[in-house]
Order: structure tokens, then C-alpha cells, then sequence
């Protein structure tokens, strides 16, 4: 199996899947900025499901608006239901009467408890306990500090959960960072692997205190945890985190394996033998993506299970016996569901369709740790799924067999027209993207076309249904404008070969990928090629910042959270562990692999309206990196305008702030696009 296409074969014509994803009826009017909030604003998002050991009941998260400190915020609670259908709902909760955010359910290997993360009064996140239906709910922690992910010993007598002991905020570098102020401090808050008895006290942390671990899993026996964990800060060091060991009781650890990538999922083998995690170069932490890898529990050389597999891996779990791994993976636009054999080195599709399946997930942009709820045997599943045009909903059943049992998202209206897989070549790549047309066509028009371009660059497009105020896709689209949602190379989706084939070459191959694929839309589709405009977050918004420097095409760009000189960058970041994968080196050891990639090197090209948004407090992506472009573009008399966000982050969380981000964002590409009449 390969990802390549044969040398020569560039097609500047889509090859349209099959699959035309079908989609409850669009709205026909064209809809002013408040009722495309209103309507993506009415998707009711699910976090999460877990099932019980006898695949009798099962517990969800649906996430909600709730208010923190008097700004709007996403929170979760949680519900427990028969797992068949759906029925008998109760909630599942530790703070009834007031507003609180819950998370994490995680059943006792014998089904007769559950538990999972609350907040207390303080805002402070807590360990809580419940009996199989809900009741008997008591707080198990008296925590200081975010603490999350928990998991049963095989017995059922602890719990293990992640904690940051008196750290001021969550970890994660999407998260706004703290301000410097005077002299600059050295202390880190790591993450560390705790474990308290079932029964409830005092948690003992274990490991080394200046580790930070990101994962584990228990061994079989209980005795042992299997984690990826990281020297130094937990933010900026996952990219470099090892394989490692460490005892139950003891807390001592053990390195086990050093890899030359990035690591997710350790998973331990039901005999306690192997150990298994997917590897591969990746982006950001839980966007996971990469092969499948297993490895003795005893050390030496983990082995490729599936080197030459078109697909990304995102989620493993060993299907009850020790030589089978039931996974998830993204393949060129299509969610699959896959048994594989460990020690054949193959793999059965058991499941494949143009959607997208999880049992948790980041924010709702991604897959978490667990592809698939199942019970003890395997034989009932639970999954939260979703296409682009079919909002989300629990389903449950045998695998692939699923049916709803959740019904929140009916009549939900639906913003955008169709979406279209589509692929073509570039080079000697097959690239895949997403075409999303807008709601109402009239014969004899052409429309203009966004091109939204994703971050990572390990990401993906996913056939994910639009909704809350970052859907700018979708709300563009109900604005009249067709969308392309290009996977070039870079991407998850087709192979690890093809992921790492940006490597040393930001904004060149993936460029031309993109243009390519432009070529392609417009042969496909009521397009106005000269009506074209660029939009990305991240890695995107590098993009939409560097793509001018290479060509006119564009009429306008918004780029949010953007990237304009990587020689700046390296050291202004705070996660410059990211980098050396990608250049191949640190700035200081070569600087032109960094330059030649930067946008500043070639900004006296850039003739394309910017729209540039950023928060000040971005540990990923510097706002220093908006200053520096918004000021050479105003400095070479390129229209453009510059809004910071003050005290958001790499994500935005207040409400107020991704409204306004969408308000300006269409405000933008309504004054430089308009859609033209076909002659």
C-alpha cells in the first residue's frame, strides 16, 4: 500500500467520492450574522460516553453554556442512561442546584460505581463518587490545583488521575499563558501521576517531582503504570516526552523507550506483556495521529505493526485478548474502524464511512484518548457520531450497527448545502479536501470561494458537523460563498509518509497542494476564480500570512493566530520543542531552513487585504508574530487592520471575543468578495 501517486499524473480536475453526504434540508434565505450564530449557536455538542462493564448502561457528557466569573463558557454535564435506547435519564452530578462543570466518567471494573471530575464551589476541579445509578454522590479530593483523567485499578480498590498540585490554571499551551512580570521565575507546576484509594484520602503523587506526565495506563496486575511523560515543563516538553515505567507503590520510574517522534496512548496488553502507542510526527498534544507501535514491557525496540498503512491512527484499544488492537483512523476524508492483528501485521475494516466517530474528544475539534465505548466482551459499542451535515447525536449497538439513543440535535437547521469529498494529485501525492457549497445556488451564477486552510500542520479537515461561533466555514458558506477544506501534505489522513512530507519545507509542497486543489474546485463547481480569499488559525493562519508572499491569487486573507517569521519565533515561543522535528535543527544551529519559510523573508510581495486577530496572552503563537506582519503591511500600504483580544490565549474561550472574531471575519471577505454573475 502506498500514498503515492505515479510521477507526472498532476490533475487539475476533482475526482468527487462517491459520497455525497446526504443532509437534512439547508435553509434557502440568505441568513444575516446574527441568525447564523443563532443557528450554530443551537448545536448541543457532546463531550463524551462511557459504558458499563455489561454494556447495560451508559454515561454522556453534553456540553452546555454556562458562566464563569460572569463571561459565558462551555461546561459539561453528565447523564446516565440505558445504553440500549436511551431511556431513563439521570443526571449524574455532585454540586445539583448550581452551575458546574463534569467530566471524565469512568466505570469500576465491577459497573457498581462511577467516577469522574467535578468543580467544587471555588471552581476548583474535585474527584467525585457515585453508585451505577447516579446516587450516593460524594467528593473524594480536597484538591488544590487542576486534576483530571481518571482511571480504575484492575481490582477496583484505587483510582489513578493526573494532578498539578497548586498550579494557577490547566495545562495545555492552548490555554491563555500567565503574564511576566519583574524578575522572570523558573517554577513549574508538572502534571503528576496520582493515585488515592476508592475509599477516599489523601493522594499519593507518584514519580519523580520534576516529571510531567501527559498519559498512562494501568498494568493488569495493578502493580505498574505505563506513561509518556516529559523532564521540565509540562506546556512545552510533551514534544519530547519518553516512554517510561512507574511503580504503583513506589512511585519509582523507569525509562522504557525514547522515541525520535512524538508518543500517544500507551496502552498495556491484557497478558502484561506488550505494550502498544501510536507514533509519528504530530502537532499539538491529544490531536493525535501517526502509526501503531508495539513494544516489550520488558525494554528493547518497539516494532511498526503497519508501516505502509494509508490511514492516520487516532485512538487504540486492545480488543480483550493480547494480539488484537481495535482502532480508529482518519483515511482521505472517511472515519474508519479497524481490528488488527499485532503479530500478522494486518488489519480488517470493520466500519468506513465519510463521518467522524469518538468516544471523547478536544474541545469537540478532535478525537480524544477513545475512539469507541465498549463493554467487557466487545460485543456492545457506544460512539458519538457525526458527519459534516448530520449534527452530532450517542449512538450504541454492535459496531458499525449503531443507532441513536440521544435526539438533541432534531430540526437542528442546517447552514451550508452539500459537502463533497474531493481529490486530485500534486506532484506525486493523491490530496483530499472538503468542498462545502453554499445553501441556495442560482443557475447562471459563479460564487466566490474561501479557502480554509487548517492548523497543526499534523491536522485534519474532519467531517465534522459546524457549530458555536468557530464555524467559520459554515457561517461563511451561509453567506453565499463556497468553501475548500484542503488536507495537503502535512496532514493526517494518508500515511505517516505523507504527514512527515512537509518536513523542511513549511508553505512550498502543501502550497502548491492547496493551488492544485483551487484548480481542482473551480473545474468542479459554479466558481469565480478571480473572487478568492484565504482563512487559518495557527498553522493556518501562517498560511494566510505566507500564501501572499507567493501569489496574487488571493483577494483578501484572514489569518488568526498567524505566524510571520519562524527566526523570531524560536525564541519568543514557549513551546520551541515543536520545531526541531519540522527543520531539522534549531534556529541557532540553521537559521536560513527558517528563513526560508518565514513570511517576513518575502513581504514585500504581499499585495492581499489582511485581516489579523490575535490574543495577547498566546503561548503557541506569540502576538508579537501579528505585530511584526500588520506593521510591514500598513508600512507597504496593503490594506489591513490588527485586533488583539486581551487575556485570551492560542483558543479563544470568552463568547464575546469568538463572536466578534466571526463578525469582523465576514464583515472582511463581504468588502473585498462579491459574487459575480456568470457571463
Amino acid at each position: 500500500m502506498t500514498n503515492r501517486a505515479k510521477p507526472g499524473l498532476i490533475s487539475l480536475v476533482a475526482h468527487l467520492v462517491a459520497a455525497v453526504f446526504a443532509a437534512p434540508t439547508a435553509l434557502a434565505e440568505p441568513m444575516t450574522v446574527p441568525s447564523i450564530l443563532d443557528a450554530l449557536g443551537a448545536v448541543h455538542p457532546f463531550s463524551e460516553v462511557v459504558l458499563s462493564p455489561d454494556g447495560t448502561r451508559a454515561v454522556y457528557g453534553n456540553v452546555t453554556t454556562g458562566k464563569r466569573r460572569g463571561a459565558a463558557v462551555d461546561v459539561s454535564a453528565l447523564w446516565i442512561v440505558d445504553a440500549r435506547d436511551g431511556s431513563h435519564p439521570q443526571r449524574l452530578t455532585a454540586c445539583p442546584g448550581r452551575p458546574c462543570d463534569e467530566h471524565g466518567a469512568a466505570w469500576s471494573p465491577d459497573g457498581q460505581h462511577i467516577a469522574f471530575v467535578t468543580t467544587d464551589a471555588n471552581e476548583q476541579a474535585q474527584l467525585a463518587l457515585s453508585d451505577r445509578d447516579g446516587r450516593g454522590v460524594h467528593t473524594l479530593t480536597h484538591a488544590r490545583g487542576p486534576l483530571d483523567t481518571p482511571r480504575w485499578s484492575p481490582d477496583g480498590q484505587r483510582l489513578a488521575f493526573l494532578y498539578s498540585q497548586g498550579a494557577p490554571r490547566q495545562p495545555g499551551p492552548l490555554n491563555p499563558l500567565a503574564r511576566d512580570a519583574g524578575l522572570l521565575s523558573s517554577t513549574v507546576y508538572e502534571q503528576r501521576l496520582a493515585v488515592l484509594s476508592a475509599a477516599g484520602g489523601e493522594p499519593a503523587l507518584l514519580g519523580p517531582s520534576a516529571v510531567n506526565v501527559y498519559e498512562f495506563d494501568w498494568s493488569p496486575d495493578g502493580m505498574q503504570f505505563v506513561v509518556s511523560a516529559a523532564h521540565g515543563s509540562g506546556d512545552d516538553n510533551w514534544w519530547i516526552a519518553e516512554l517510561a515505567l512507574i511503580d504503583a507503590h513506589t512511585g519509582a520510574m523507569q525509562s522504557l523507550y525514547k522515541p525520535t517522534l512524538q508518543i500517544a496512548s500507551p496502552r498495556w496488553s491484557a497478558d502484561g506483556q506488550r505494550i502498544a502507542f501510536i507514533s509519528g510526527i504530530m502537532s499539538d498534544e491529544a490531536i493525535t495521529g501517526g502509526d501503531l507501535y508495539v513494544i516489550s514491557a520488558h525494554g528493547g525496540e518497539p516494532r511498526n505493526v503497519l508501516p505502509s498503512l494509508p490511514a492516520s491512527l487516532q485512538t487504540i484499544t486492545w480488543s480483550g485478548s493480547s494480539s488484537e488492537i481495535l482502532a480508529t483512523e482518519f483515511a482521505a476524508g472517511d472515519e474508519v474502524v479497524a481490528r488488527i492483528d499485532v503479530d500478522h501485521g494486518t488489519q480488517d475494516e470493520l466500519w468506513r464511512a465519510p463521518e467522524m466517530i469518538w468516544a471523547n474528544s478536544l474541545m469537540g475539534f478532535a478525537p480524544g484518548d477513545a475512539g469507541i465505548a465498549l463493554s467487557r466482551d466487545g460485543t456492545w459499542s457506544a460512539v458519538i457520531r457525526q458527519s459534516y451535515t448530520e449534527p452530532p447525536e450517542i449512538y450504541s449497538g454492535p459496531i458499525g450497527e449503531w443507532k441513536a439513543i440521544t435526539h438533541a440535535n432534531e430540526g437542528i437547521p442546517r447552514v451550508t448545502g452539500t459537502a463533497r469529498n474531493l481529490t486530485w494529485t500534486s506532484d506525486d501525492y493523491h490530496v483530499q479536501g472538503l468542498l462545502i457549497a453554499p445553501p441556495k445556488q442560482e443557475p447562471g451564477k459563479r460564487y466566490p470561494l474561501i479557502v480554509e486552510i487548517h492548523g497543526g500542520p499534523a491536522y485534519a479537515h474532519y467531517p465534522i458537523f459546524p457549530s458555536g461561533p468557530g464555524a467559520f466555514d459554515a457561517a461563511l458558506a451561509a453567506r453565499g460563498y463556497y468553501i475548500f477544506k484542503p488536507n495537503p501534505r502535512g496532514s493526517y489522513g494518508q500515511g505517516e509518509v505523507f504527514t512527515q512530507a512537509n518536513v523542511k519545507d513549511f508553505g512550498y509542497g502543501d502550497l502548491r497542494d492547496i493551488l492544485h486543489g483551487i484548480d481542482a474546485v473551480v473545474a468542479a463547481a459554479p466558481i469565480d476564480n478571480d473572487n478568492i480569499g484565504l482563512i487559518g488559525w495557527s498553522y493556518g493562519g501562517y498560511m494566510a500570512m505566507w500564501t501572499p508572499t507567493q501569489t496574487n491569487r488571493f483577494k483578501a486573507a484572514v489569518a488568526g493566530a498567524g505566524l510571520s517569521n519562524w527566526q523570531s519565533y524560536y525564541g519568543t515561543n514557549n513551546i520551541d520543542t515543536w520545531l526541531i522535528p519540522y527543520f531539522g535543527a534549531s534556529v541557532y544551529d540553521d537559521p536560513k531552513v527558517y528563513e526560508r519559510s518565514s513570511p517576513m523573508t518575502f513581504i514585500k510581495n504581499v499585495r492581499t487585504p489582511t485581516l489579523i486577530v490575535s490574543g495577547d496572552r498566546d503561548a503557541e503563537v506569540p502576538i508579537s508574530q501579528s505585530y511584526e506582519y500588520w506593521n510591514a503591511l500598513r508600512r507597504l500600504g496593503v490594506p489591513t487592520e490588527f485586533v488583539v483580544y486581551p487575556d485570551e490565549g492560542h483558543a479563544f474561550f470568552k463568547r464575546d471575543d469568538q463572536v466578534d472574531v466571526m463578525t469582523r471575519t465576514i464583515g472582511w471577505f463581504d468588502r473585498y468578495l462579491k459574487p459575480q454573475p456568470m457571463p
